[in-house]
């Protein structure tokens, strides 16, 4: 039982993975699928909803190419498949607004489902230079963020750093 490693970035950018993005119950499974592989029967148990519902999810996010089946096993007369995420990390194409939506509804999901969630908006005045190093430094952290381990619980980072538009009001 060979299990596929995930690759590490998956960028959202084709009218199908929009469409996959654009339901709640998919970006449930997303995230359940980041702890581990999982059948179908252990994702609607987890989930909490009927194999049919999860089986059809799954289907239109392994045809978006954001899931695919890790390995398998028999079983009593048939075979079990574990599907997993076929990424680690999904990014948005830089400057499409429908990425940055779909990306951030999938969050919206998490943060409402955690009872103390960490989430601030800071607009800062800053010259291209300092917004430059800010930039990188907030990737680097990102990047450095060392695993635990599969028995450590799962933590969400959002980052982001933008430039409001001019018609936008001082703060």
């Amino acid at each position: 039982m060979t299990e596929e490693t995930p690759d590490e970035v998956l960028t959202v950018s084709t009218p199908a993975h929009f469409k996959a993005l654009a339901h709640p119950f998919r970006h449930r499974l997303l995230f359940a699928l980041g702890r581990r592989p999982a059948t179908i029967s252990q994702l609607a148990t987890g989930l909490g909803a009927a194999k049919g519902t999860v089986a059809h999810h799954l289907k239109v996010l392994t045809e978006t190419g954001m899931v695919r089946v890790a390995h398998s096993r028999q079983v009593r007369g048939g075979t079990e498949q574990y599907h997993q995420r076929s990424f680690r990390r999904l990014v948005g194409e830089a400057g499409d607004p429908g990425a940055t939506g779909a990306l951030l509804g999938a969050v919206a999901e998490e943060l409402a489902a955690d009872a103390d969630p960490l989430l601030h908006l800071r607009h800062l005045r800053l010259t291209p230079a300092q917004a430059d190093r800010l930039r990188a430094t907030l990737d680097d952290l990102v990047q450095a963020a060392e695993e635990a381990g599969p028995d450590a619980p799962r933590y969400g980072v959002l980052v982001a750093l933008y430039r409001q538009g001019d018609s936008a009001s001082p703060s």
